[in-house]
């Protein structure tokens, strides 16, 4: 298994294999967590994301996508 991450925008794109068969790719809020029936074998990954990097499984790509979530929403010191 392996999954790439990039983020655009509000956008999450994730492209992924599974057992060395490709799934496709998904999109989704940058917001939400992607589950496996997101991904579309038709679906082409993204050209102007920023890649966040490659992860072992869809659970660190959610991961991912909750730490980011909570960088987002912590309060910032003003000093």
């Amino acid at each position: 298994m392996g999954f790439y991450l990039w983020l655009e925008d509000d956008l999450a794109w994730a492209q992924g294999t599974y057992e060395y068969r490709p799934m496709g790719t998904a999109v989704i809020s940058a917001t939400d967590l992607f589950r496996r029936g997101d991904f579309d074998p038709k679906r082409r990954p993204p050209r102007t994301a920023s890649l966040v990097g490659q992860f072992a499984s869809l659970g660190h790509v959610n991961l991912q996508l909750k730490a980011k979530a909570r960088r987002a929403s912590a309060p910032r010191s003003r000093y």
